[in-house]
């Protein structure tokens, strides 16, 4: 029985041999998703610095028509590479609604504009 923490319940019943390949193909999977969460926190840095300099400029935390062309284009983008676009469009939406109440929490929190570098992460922990 293997004790490997990726086995989960499978390694009870598994054959070690079918065991051993489907721990090969977990610890791909367990690589992906390691490069997924840091690939999201670039892009939430990214969208972190978006949200301070529309704050500066009174801008809207939301852009709808920006919101529709990149959910447009990522779901050609899934298309393209066999990704069920439905699926990704669900994603999209998800991270899209987490950023704009980022936005919407950095502007509410925002210094006076001649206090707040663009570049300057927000400090979401000392949030209230």
């Amino acid at each position: 029985m293997s004790t490997d923490p990726r086995a989960g319940d499978a390694a009870k019943y598994v054959d070690p041999e079918i065991m051993a390949e489907l721990l090969t193909m977990r610890s791909s999977i367990d690589n992906i998703d390691a490069a997924l969460v840091h690939l999201l926190a670039e892009r939430f840095k990214a969208t972190q610095r978006v949200g301070v300099l529309k704050a500066k400029h009174k801008l809207p935390p939301a852009d709808p028509g920006r919101e529709k062309s990149q959910i447009d284009r990522l779901k050609r983008l899934a298309a393209e590479a066999h990704l069920d676009p439905d699926f990704a469009e669900k994603f999209l939406n998800f991270i899209i609604e987490e950023v704009i109440r980022h936005h919407q929490a950095i502007s509410e929190h925002s210094p006076p504009p001649q206090d707040n570098d663009p570049e300057a992460p927000f400090d979401w922990a000392n949030q209230t």
